[in-house]
């Protein structure tokens, strides 16, 4: 339908009063704006193409509510697929819609949530791989303030891109399932207590031992849940394994870690060095990059690490 949005156009989300409403999203965007009646204009709507005549009348039309409360911005598909927004200005909007949902996600892992995530990321990751300008564009705008949902954002951007550059935009790998999973990596710190997370000082042995739960508890969540492949629970299971055994929660050690895990583990220890910690200032790209082929070399495969290299040459 064509349609006029009543008042005044700062009073609502759209950037015009008059528009062709082409999806769902508009809708909840315009019932969001606390509007409950549009006017539509049957000869510029396409839902009556065999009408030729102009009406002397504009109908009003009430807007109707197709769903509640979905988890990710209503809007949120339309912008990606927009090819008219610039990439700077799209990159951002993706990277801060994420934040809100990875944050409420981190509140409320339901059933219903993780589905509604995991369809709304498949959209991003299609863009991710195949728009190197968007990728590039998120790749400058990571934070470096640490929080669980930040760290969850920019770990699973880049997981993306480094899963990009090993296994190119036509991957048989099934991108949509892999997107949310790096995403989700460390949704079982859901269990782990604020305090923890958020301690302005290392943690002792036995706060040590509650924070390496987080692996085996984002594993049962998504178990529970049963909306993600196997190979998605063990990013999740894995993402703190090293390639010399070093990691947990089970010691894994080289082919034992699945190809997933090792690439969440790369873009999880970058982030991690690079982010602003209560205890800790965040490292420069090439610091952290420099300590992870140097001192940390062992806790990597080195095909994998010398791709994650290659993210940043671009």
């Amino acid at each position: 339908m064509f349609v006029e949005l009543p008042g005044n156009w700062l009073k609502h989300a759209f950037v015009r009063n008059s528009f062709l409403l082409k999806d769902q999203s508009q809708v909840q965007k315009i019932l969001q704006s606390g509007i409950e009646v549009v006017l539509v204009d049957p000869l510029k709507s396409t839902i009556r193409p065999g009408s030729t005549k102009k009406p002397n009348y504009i109908k009003k039309v009430p807007v109707k509510k197709t769903w509640d409360n979905p988890l990710m911005p209503d809007d949120f598909g339309a912008i990606l697929k927009d090819a008219t927004i610039p990439p700077k200005e799209k990159a951002s909007y993706i990277y801060n819609a994420s934040l809100d949902v990875m944050d409420t996600l981190f509140k409320s892992p339901t059933a219903d949530n993780l589905t509604q995530f995991k369809d709304g990321v498949s959209d991003m990751v299609d863009l991710i791989l195949v728009d190197d300008e968007i990728s590039s564009h998120l790749m400058n705008i990571t934070s470096h303030d640490y929080y669980t949902y930040t760290h969850s954002v920019n770990v699973g951007v880049l997981s993306i891109l480094l899963t990009k550059i090993l296994y190119g935009s036509s991957t048989p790998h099934n991108m949509e399932e892999l997107g949310s999973a790096f995403f989700l990596h460390d949704l079982g710190k859901v269990h782990v207590p604020d305090s923890l997370i958020q301690k302005p000082g290392r943690l002792d042995d036995s706060e040590l031992s509650i924070m390496r739960e987080h692996p085996l508890s984002g594993y049962q969540i998504l178990s529970d849940t049963d909306h993600l492949s196997s190979e998605c629970k063990i990013i999740v299971m894995q993402h703190h394994e090293r390639d010399d055994g070093s990691g947990y929660p089970q010691g894994l050690k080289g082919e034992e870690i699945h190809v997933y895990g090792r690439i969440c583990t790369v873009a999880d220890v970058f982030d991690a060095l690079t982010s602003r910690r209560p205890y800790k200032d965040p490292l420069s790209l090439y610091d952290s990059l420099f300590l992870m082929k140097g001192e940390m070399a062992n806790h990597f495969n080195a095909e994998i690490f010398s791709a994650f290299v290659q993210i940043f040459k671009t």
